[in-house]
Protein backbone atom coordinates (compact mmCIF):
# COMPACT_ATOMS: atom_id res chain seq x y z
CA UNK A 1 0.00 0.00 0.00
CA UNK A 2 1.60 3.46 -0.85
CA UNK A 3 0.93 7.05 0.05
CA UNK A 4 -2.36 8.88 -1.41
CA UNK A 5 -2.20 12.42 -2.68
CA UNK A 6 -4.23 13.65 0.76
CA UNK A 7 -1.73 11.41 2.63
CA UNK A 8 1.06 13.64 1.08
CA UNK A 9 -1.00 16.54 1.53
CA UNK A 10 -1.57 16.30 4.68
CA UNK A 11 2.04 14.59 5.52
CA UNK A 12 3.72 18.21 4.01
CA UNK A 13 0.95 19.99 6.46
CA UNK A 14 2.45 18.39 9.27
CA UNK A 15 5.67 18.86 8.25
CA UNK A 16 5.48 23.00 7.71
CA UNK A 17 3.27 22.86 11.15
CA UNK A 18 6.25 21.39 12.78
CA UNK A 19 8.66 23.92 11.15
CA UNK A 20 6.98 26.72 12.37
CA UNK A 21 7.42 25.52 15.85
CA UNK A 22 10.78 24.29 16.38
CA UNK A 23 12.41 23.18 19.61
CA UNK A 24 15.66 22.74 20.24
CA UNK A 25 17.79 19.59 21.60
CA UNK A 26 16.27 18.59 25.07
CA UNK A 27 13.25 20.76 24.52
CA UNK A 28 11.44 18.60 22.11
CA UNK A 29 8.08 18.12 24.46
CA UNK A 30 5.39 19.90 21.77
CA UNK A 31 7.11 18.17 19.17
CA UNK A 32 6.49 14.60 20.61
CA UNK A 33 2.88 15.57 21.02
CA UNK A 34 2.09 16.61 17.97
CA UNK A 35 3.65 13.31 16.47
CA UNK A 36 1.94 11.43 18.88
CA UNK A 37 -1.39 13.04 17.80
CA UNK A 38 -0.99 13.10 14.04
CA UNK A 39 -0.37 9.44 14.40
CA UNK A 40 -3.31 8.33 16.79
CA UNK A 41 -5.57 7.17 14.63
CA UNK A 42 -3.12 4.61 12.96
CA UNK A 43 -3.89 2.70 16.32
CA UNK A 44 -0.29 1.95 16.71
CA UNK A 45 0.22 -1.28 19.24
CA UNK A 46 2.62 0.20 21.94
CA UNK A 47 3.47 3.67 22.60
CA UNK A 48 6.13 5.29 24.64
CA UNK A 49 6.79 8.51 25.70
CA UNK A 50 9.51 10.14 27.29
CA UNK A 51 12.24 7.79 25.89
CA UNK A 52 15.87 9.11 26.67
CA UNK A 53 14.23 12.82 27.19
CA UNK A 54 11.63 13.23 24.50
CA UNK A 55 11.91 10.49 22.50
CA UNK A 56 8.39 8.76 21.23
CA UNK A 57 8.09 5.03 19.68
CA UNK A 58 5.73 4.06 17.81
CA UNK A 59 5.49 0.29 17.50
CA UNK A 60 3.16 -1.67 14.75
CA UNK A 61 2.93 -5.38 15.81
CA UNK A 62 2.24 -8.12 13.55
CA UNK A 63 1.35 -10.65 16.26
CA UNK A 64 3.83 -13.11 14.50
CA UNK A 65 7.16 -14.41 15.27
CA UNK A 66 9.32 -12.39 13.42
CA UNK A 67 12.34 -9.34 13.41
CA UNK A 68 12.25 -6.19 15.24
CA UNK A 69 12.56 -3.51 12.08
CA UNK A 70 13.54 0.24 13.88
CA UNK A 71 13.29 3.37 11.52
CA UNK A 72 14.37 6.60 13.67
CA UNK A 73 14.10 10.31 12.46
CA UNK A 74 15.02 13.43 14.69
CA UNK A 75 12.81 15.51 16.48
CA UNK A 76 15.59 18.44 17.07
CA UNK A 77 15.86 22.20 15.86
CA UNK A 78 18.45 24.34 15.84
CA UNK A 79 19.38 27.42 17.42
CA UNK A 80 20.07 29.36 14.39
CA UNK A 81 17.68 32.23 13.32
CA UNK A 82 15.44 31.18 10.13
CA UNK A 83 16.01 33.49 6.97
CA UNK A 84 14.60 31.40 4.64
CA UNK A 85 11.16 33.83 3.73
CA UNK A 86 9.09 31.00 3.54
CA UNK A 87 5.43 31.16 4.38
CA UNK A 88 5.90 28.64 7.04
CA UNK A 89 8.95 30.00 8.52
CA UNK A 90 10.13 29.44 12.22
CA UNK A 91 7.46 31.61 14.57
CA UNK A 92 10.20 31.54 17.50
CA UNK A 93 12.79 33.80 17.24
CA UNK A 94 16.93 32.32 17.44
CA UNK A 95 15.25 28.58 16.55
CA UNK A 96 14.82 26.75 13.29
CA UNK A 97 14.80 23.37 11.70
CA UNK A 98 17.92 23.85 9.95
CA UNK A 99 18.80 20.37 9.39
CA UNK A 100 15.56 19.27 7.84
CA UNK A 101 14.56 17.04 10.89
CA UNK A 102 11.08 18.29 10.66
CA UNK A 103 11.17 16.63 7.00
CA UNK A 104 12.94 13.04 8.32
CA UNK A 105 9.75 13.01 11.17
CA UNK A 106 7.30 13.70 8.47
CA UNK A 107 8.74 10.59 6.65
CA UNK A 108 8.58 8.31 9.52
CA UNK A 109 4.76 9.65 9.51
CA UNK A 110 4.19 8.23 6.54
CA UNK A 111 5.18 5.78 7.38
CA UNK A 112 2.73 5.42 10.02
CA UNK A 113 -0.07 5.92 7.99
CA UNK A 114 0.79 2.78 5.94
CA UNK A 115 1.25 0.61 8.63
CA UNK A 116 -1.50 1.76 10.24
CA UNK A 117 -3.55 0.59 7.42
CA UNK A 118 -1.89 -2.72 7.06
CA UNK A 119 0.70 -4.20 9.41
CA UNK A 120 3.47 -6.43 8.94
CA UNK A 121 2.91 -9.53 7.66
CA UNK A 122 5.34 -10.83 11.12
CA UNK A 123 7.87 -9.53 13.19
CA UNK A 124 7.14 -5.39 14.41
CA UNK A 125 7.73 -2.12 13.53
CA UNK A 126 9.34 0.56 15.56
CA UNK A 127 9.17 4.25 14.14
CA UNK A 128 11.52 6.28 16.43
CA UNK A 129 11.50 9.60 17.09
CA UNK A 130 14.40 10.10 18.58
CA UNK A 131 15.21 13.82 20.45
CA UNK A 132 18.67 15.51 20.76
CA UNK A 133 20.86 14.82 18.02
CA UNK A 134 22.02 17.83 17.18
CA UNK A 135 23.85 17.43 20.95
CA UNK A 136 24.84 14.18 20.87
CA UNK A 137 23.28 12.70 23.92
CA UNK A 138 19.74 12.01 22.23
CA UNK A 139 20.66 8.05 20.82
CA UNK A 140 22.56 7.45 23.80
CA UNK A 141 19.79 8.71 26.44
CA UNK A 142 17.27 6.26 24.04
CA UNK A 143 19.07 3.10 24.41
CA UNK A 144 19.95 4.04 28.01
CA UNK A 145 16.34 4.19 28.95
CA UNK A 146 15.20 0.69 30.30
CA UNK A 147 12.48 0.78 28.24
CA UNK A 148 14.09 0.70 25.02
CA UNK A 149 15.02 -3.23 26.13
CA UNK A 150 11.22 -3.93 25.11
CA UNK A 151 11.56 -2.95 21.84
CA UNK A 152 15.11 -3.34 20.81
CA UNK A 153 15.93 -3.88 17.00
CA UNK A 154 16.84 -6.93 14.98
CA UNK A 155 17.83 -3.97 12.30
CA UNK A 156 17.84 -0.26 12.52
CA UNK A 157 17.26 2.13 9.39
CA UNK A 158 17.77 5.91 9.35
CA UNK A 159 18.24 8.83 7.00
CA UNK A 160 19.52 12.22 6.22
CA UNK A 161 18.64 14.44 3.56
CA UNK A 162 22.10 16.07 1.51
CA UNK A 163 22.22 19.31 -0.39
CA UNK A 164 24.59 19.17 -2.88
CA UNK A 165 23.56 15.72 -4.16
CA UNK A 166 21.16 16.01 -6.84
CA UNK A 167 17.46 15.41 -6.30
CA UNK A 168 16.21 12.31 -5.20
CA UNK A 169 19.77 10.49 -5.62
CA UNK A 170 20.97 8.57 -2.51
CA UNK A 171 24.58 7.77 -1.62
CA UNK A 172 24.91 5.01 0.63
CA UNK A 173 28.15 2.62 1.78
CA UNK A 174 28.93 0.21 4.35
CA UNK A 175 31.79 1.21 6.89
CA UNK A 176 32.28 4.55 8.33
CA UNK A 177 29.73 7.17 6.88
CA UNK A 178 30.14 9.76 9.90
CA UNK A 179 33.03 10.82 11.89
CA UNK A 180 33.67 10.54 15.75
CA UNK A 181 33.59 14.17 17.55
CA UNK A 182 33.32 15.81 20.84
CA UNK A 183 33.82 19.16 21.95
CA UNK A 184 36.39 19.76 24.11
CA UNK A 185 36.28 22.92 26.62
CA UNK A 186 39.66 23.92 28.49
CA UNK A 187 39.56 26.28 31.60
CA UNK A 188 42.69 27.74 32.24
CA UNK A 189 43.18 29.33 35.94
CA UNK A 190 45.34 31.57 37.46
CA UNK A 191 45.65 35.12 38.93
CA UNK A 192 44.45 38.48 38.08
CA UNK A 193 46.57 41.75 37.96
CA UNK A 194 45.68 45.48 38.08
CA UNK A 195 46.67 46.28 34.29
CA UNK A 196 49.24 48.78 35.17
CA UNK A 197 50.98 45.65 36.97
CA UNK A 198 50.62 42.69 35.42
CA UNK A 199 53.54 40.89 36.74
CA UNK A 200 51.69 41.06 39.82
CA UNK A 201 49.28 38.16 38.59
CA UNK A 202 49.48 35.13 36.53
CA UNK A 203 47.98 35.99 32.70
CA UNK A 204 46.76 32.67 30.33
CA UNK A 205 47.54 35.05 27.49
CA UNK A 206 50.89 33.07 26.48
CA UNK A 207 48.72 29.81 27.05
CA UNK A 208 46.23 30.42 25.12
CA UNK A 209 48.01 32.05 22.07
CA UNK A 210 50.53 29.16 22.21
CA UNK A 211 47.59 26.33 22.67
CA UNK A 212 44.98 27.31 19.75
CA UNK A 213 47.83 26.64 16.64
CA UNK A 214 49.25 23.79 18.88
CA UNK A 215 45.67 22.08 19.15
CA UNK A 216 45.38 22.31 15.38
CA UNK A 217 48.45 20.58 14.69
CA UNK A 218 47.69 17.59 16.32
CA UNK A 219 45.49 16.86 13.51
CA UNK A 220 47.37 14.69 10.66
CA UNK A 221 46.17 12.40 8.16
CA UNK A 222 44.34 12.55 4.96
CA UNK A 223 40.20 11.73 5.80
CA UNK A 224 40.78 8.47 4.27
CA UNK A 225 42.71 6.98 6.18
CA UNK A 226 41.77 5.54 9.69
CA UNK A 227 44.47 7.49 10.85
CA UNK A 228 42.53 11.19 10.20
CA UNK A 229 42.15 13.40 13.14
CA UNK A 230 41.20 16.73 13.03
CA UNK A 231 41.01 19.65 15.59
CA UNK A 232 39.04 22.68 15.23
CA UNK A 233 39.51 25.53 17.69
CA UNK A 234 35.59 26.91 17.77
CA UNK A 235 36.18 29.72 20.30
CA UNK A 236 38.44 31.65 23.10
CA UNK A 237 37.63 33.89 25.47
CA UNK A 238 40.16 35.64 28.29
CA UNK A 239 39.44 37.83 31.20
CA UNK A 240 37.21 40.33 31.40
CA UNK A 241 35.75 42.74 28.44
CA UNK A 242 37.88 45.97 30.46
CA UNK A 243 40.65 48.09 30.33
CA UNK A 244 41.62 48.28 33.67
CA UNK A 245 42.26 44.15 34.48
CA UNK A 246 44.80 41.65 33.38
CA UNK A 247 43.14 38.62 32.66
CA UNK A 248 43.54 35.27 35.04
CA UNK A 249 41.08 32.63 33.58
CA UNK A 250 40.40 32.03 29.85
CA UNK A 251 38.60 29.28 28.10
CA UNK A 252 39.55 27.67 24.82
CA UNK A 253 36.81 25.41 22.93
CA UNK A 254 37.78 23.10 20.31
CA UNK A 255 36.30 20.27 17.87
CA UNK A 256 38.11 16.68 17.67
CA UNK A 257 36.86 14.43 14.91
CA UNK A 258 38.25 11.13 13.92
CA UNK A 259 37.25 8.71 11.65
CA UNK A 260 37.20 5.97 14.13
CA UNK A 261 36.38 5.89 18.13
CA UNK A 262 39.95 4.20 18.39
CA UNK A 263 41.52 7.38 17.09
CA UNK A 264 39.56 9.17 19.14
CA UNK A 265 40.70 8.31 22.50
CA UNK A 266 44.32 8.59 21.43
CA UNK A 267 43.47 11.96 20.07
CA UNK A 268 41.93 13.05 23.45
CA UNK A 269 45.36 11.58 25.65
CA UNK A 270 47.98 13.70 23.23
CA UNK A 271 45.17 17.09 23.43
CA UNK A 272 44.83 16.55 27.45
CA UNK A 273 48.68 16.09 27.49
CA UNK A 274 49.10 19.19 25.57
CA UNK A 275 47.07 21.27 27.65
CA UNK A 276 48.33 20.17 30.82
CA UNK A 277 51.66 20.28 29.86
CA UNK A 278 51.23 24.09 28.41
CA UNK A 279 49.21 24.91 31.61
CA UNK A 280 51.88 24.28 33.82
CA UNK A 281 54.73 25.90 31.71
CA UNK A 282 52.43 28.75 32.57
CA UNK A 283 52.00 28.70 36.03
CA UNK A 284 48.18 27.99 35.73
CA UNK A 285 45.84 25.22 36.52
CA UNK A 286 43.10 23.64 33.97
CA UNK A 287 40.39 21.78 34.02
CA UNK A 288 39.43 19.76 30.81
CA UNK A 289 35.41 18.47 29.92
CA UNK A 290 33.93 17.32 26.91
CA UNK A 291 30.60 18.09 25.46
CA UNK A 292 28.35 17.06 22.68
CA UNK A 293 29.87 13.58 22.16
CA UNK A 294 29.42 11.60 19.19
CA UNK A 295 30.82 8.04 18.24
CA UNK A 296 31.71 6.86 14.68
CA UNK A 297 29.06 5.76 12.48
CA UNK A 298 29.24 2.43 11.08
CA UNK A 299 26.87 1.27 8.70
CA UNK A 300 26.68 -2.81 8.90
CA UNK A 301 27.34 -4.20 5.71
CA UNK A 302 24.00 -6.55 5.88
CA UNK A 303 22.43 -3.76 6.78
CA UNK A 304 23.37 -2.21 3.83
CA UNK A 305 22.24 -4.87 1.47
CA UNK A 306 18.88 -4.03 2.48
CA UNK A 307 18.70 -0.80 1.65
CA UNK A 308 20.66 -1.31 -1.87
CA UNK A 309 17.79 -3.38 -2.45
CA UNK A 310 14.92 -1.40 -1.96
CA UNK A 311 16.40 1.37 -3.91
CA UNK A 312 17.22 -1.10 -6.66
CA UNK A 313 13.87 -2.26 -6.39
CA UNK A 314 12.74 1.21 -6.89
CA UNK A 315 15.10 1.84 -9.86
CA UNK A 316 16.36 5.06 -7.44
CA UNK A 317 20.16 6.06 -8.33
CA UNK A 318 22.52 5.30 -5.11
CA UNK A 319 26.18 5.63 -5.19
CA UNK A 320 29.20 5.65 -2.51
CA UNK A 321 30.20 9.71 -4.01
CA UNK A 322 30.42 12.21 -0.79
CA UNK A 323 31.05 9.08 2.09
CA UNK A 324 32.36 9.08 4.41
CA UNK A 325 31.24 12.50 5.75
CA UNK A 326 33.46 14.45 8.76
CA UNK A 327 29.99 15.48 9.81
CA UNK A 328 28.99 13.80 13.11
CA UNK A 329 25.72 11.90 13.53
CA UNK A 330 24.51 9.68 16.79
CA UNK A 331 22.81 7.51 15.43
CA UNK A 332 25.50 5.31 15.46
CA UNK A 333 24.81 4.97 18.90
CA UNK A 334 22.25 2.32 17.29
CA UNK A 335 24.87 0.23 15.35
CA UNK A 336 26.31 -0.95 18.50
CA UNK A 337 22.69 -2.67 19.64
CA UNK A 338 22.04 -4.20 15.77
CA UNK A 339 23.03 -4.37 12.18
CA UNK A 340 22.22 -0.48 11.11
CA UNK A 341 22.68 1.30 8.53
CA UNK A 342 21.89 5.14 7.29
CA UNK A 343 21.26 6.55 3.58
CA UNK A 344 21.74 10.24 2.78
CA UNK A 345 19.31 11.58 0.45
CA UNK A 346 20.15 14.50 -2.31
CA UNK A 347 17.89 17.50 -1.83
CA UNK A 348 19.43 19.12 -5.10
CA UNK A 349 22.41 20.35 -6.22
CA UNK A 350 22.10 24.20 -5.35
CA UNK A 351 19.87 23.56 -2.51
CA UNK A 352 20.62 25.59 0.52
CA UNK A 353 22.97 23.70 2.87
CA UNK A 354 22.57 22.16 5.88
CA UNK A 355 22.50 24.47 9.41
CA UNK A 356 22.56 27.78 6.94
CA UNK A 357 19.66 30.18 7.79
CA UNK A 358 17.67 30.10 4.10
CA UNK A 359 17.57 25.83 4.39
CA UNK A 360 14.15 24.62 3.96
CA UNK A 361 13.45 20.73 3.72
CA UNK A 362 12.28 19.75 0.35
CA UNK A 363 8.71 18.68 1.16
CA UNK A 364 8.81 16.46 -2.46
CA UNK A 365 11.68 14.04 -0.81
CA UNK A 366 9.20 12.90 1.60
CA UNK A 367 7.30 10.43 -0.08
CA UNK A 368 10.39 9.13 -1.88
CA UNK A 369 12.31 8.98 1.60
CA UNK A 370 8.82 6.99 2.73
CA UNK A 371 9.04 4.46 -0.10
CA UNK A 372 12.48 3.61 0.43
CA UNK A 373 11.67 2.62 3.91
CA UNK A 374 8.53 0.81 3.04
CA UNK A 375 10.11 -1.36 0.82
CA UNK A 376 12.69 -2.29 3.25
CA UNK A 377 10.24 -2.98 6.07
CA UNK A 378 8.13 -4.80 3.31
CA UNK A 379 11.17 -7.09 1.95
CA UNK A 380 11.94 -7.53 5.71
CA UNK A 381 8.65 -7.92 7.21
CA UNK A 382 6.55 -8.70 4.19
Amino acid sequence: MSLTNQDVIELTAFRRKLHEQPEISNEEEQTAREVVAFLADTQPDEVLTGLGGHGVAMVYDSGRPGPTVLFRSELDALPIEELSGVPHASRVPGKSHMCGHDGHTAILAALGRQFGRRRPAKGRVVLMFQPAEETGNGAAGVVADPRFKSIAPDFSFSLHNLPGIPFGEVRLKPGVVNCASRGMRIVLKGKTAHSSMPETGVSPMLAVSQLMPALAKLGRGAFTEDDFAMVTVTHASMGEAVFGVAPGEAEVWATLRTRLDERMAALCADAEELVRRTARESGLACEIDYHEIFVASMNAPEAVEHLRTALDQDGIVHNEDSLPMRASEDFGIFGRNAPSAMFFLGAGEHHPALHNPDYDFPDDLIPIGARIFMRTARNLLG
